[in-house]
């Protein structure tokens, strides 16, 4: 990338319950800011797979584990086809691409993409240590995708910009309540009774900051649409460092200190790999078993 990455945060609904027509969107999308000349695009959290917005799933009825079992299989495996997929339009339009897939891995702090991290999901970005984490690193492009679209939300990312001394996206889905499923299937909470097709359910408020904290683009409460800004990398963030570098000048390591664990964690680990069990006495033991 050359100094200057123009730059685009894209405010939609996901398809519900319905994963290769979402795809079919992104490409719209992607097709759309390819366009405008955009290098990086990043998508709102839980785009592809939906985010149940206002549903409980019945709190486990019948009904409830039925809706569920249909929002758990559109969601996606990492790899796999639908991942082949957002990597070939990627390739295709000549764009960088994020979207949010996994939280709450330490591995993902590690796994970092030329000089933006892959993202920081929702409320995560309220959390001061992950945020030192990724200024640690030397982030230059913040990625924040959110199902927050509350009026704090928008001062979250002027801070976090001004904080870590870089240029902060944060996509935000913005859904009618048509774009979900009708009730009985899918009865929105507090109560059905309170929203009509064309009510806003979710009000998007996407942006992109700058490192000084001034905004570039959005926030926008209206509707569908994508938001682009050019961000001068290497411009704007070392006039940033100079006034404030969190983990730099500023930092205060005699006495402040912070250690991230970001090796995978599993919930069950084998001790042995099945490749390594040969078929003698502790396989029959574990045949008895």
């Amino acid at each position: 990338m050359s100094s200057t990455v123009r730059a685009t945060v894209v405010q939609a609904s996901s398809i519900f319950y319905d994963t290769p027509a979402t795809l079919d969107k992104a490409e719209r999308f992607l097709k759309e800011a390819a366009a405008l000349g955009s290098q990086l695009v990043v998508f709102p959290e839980s785009f592809i797979g939906g985010y149940p917005r206002g549903y409980n799933f019945a709190h486990q009825s019948p009904r409830g584990k039925e809706s569920f079992r249909k929002y758990h299989a559109s969601a996606i495996n990492v790899p796999g086809p639908e991942v082949d997929r957002l990597a070939s339009m990627a390739a295709k339009y000549k764009v960088y691409l994020v979207i949010g897939v996994v939280e709450r891995d330490g591995y993902t702090l590690y796994c970092t993409v030329l000089f933006f991290d892959p993202e920081v999901i929702c409320w995560e970005n309220r959390m001061p240590l992950l945020r030192t984490a990724m200024y640690g690193k030397g982030i230059e492009i913040y990625c924040a995708p959110t199902a927050d679209s509350g009026d704090t939300w928008v001062a979250t990312m002027r801070h976090i910009a001004m904080e870590g001394g870089c240029y902060v996206l944060s996509p935000i889905q913005f859904c009618r309540r048509k774009d979900y499923p009708p009730p009985p299937e899918y009865l929105y909470s507090p109560t059905e009774e309170d929203v009509t097709p064309d009510s806003i359910v979710w009000a998007g408020g996407s942006v992109i900051i700058s490192p000084h904290g001034e905004i570039l683009a959005g926030p926008n409460y209206e509707g569908e649409g994508l938001f682009t800004a050019d961000l001068d990398v290497r411009g704007e963030i070392p006039k940033a460092k100079f006034q404030f570098d969190v983990v730099g000048h500023y930092s205060r390591a005699d006495v402040l200190s912070l250690t991230v664990n970001n090796r995978p964690l599993l919930p069950v680990t084998f001790t042995s790999s099945p490749s390594k069990i040969k078929d003698d006495d502790e396989t029959d033991e574990c045949k008895d078993i």
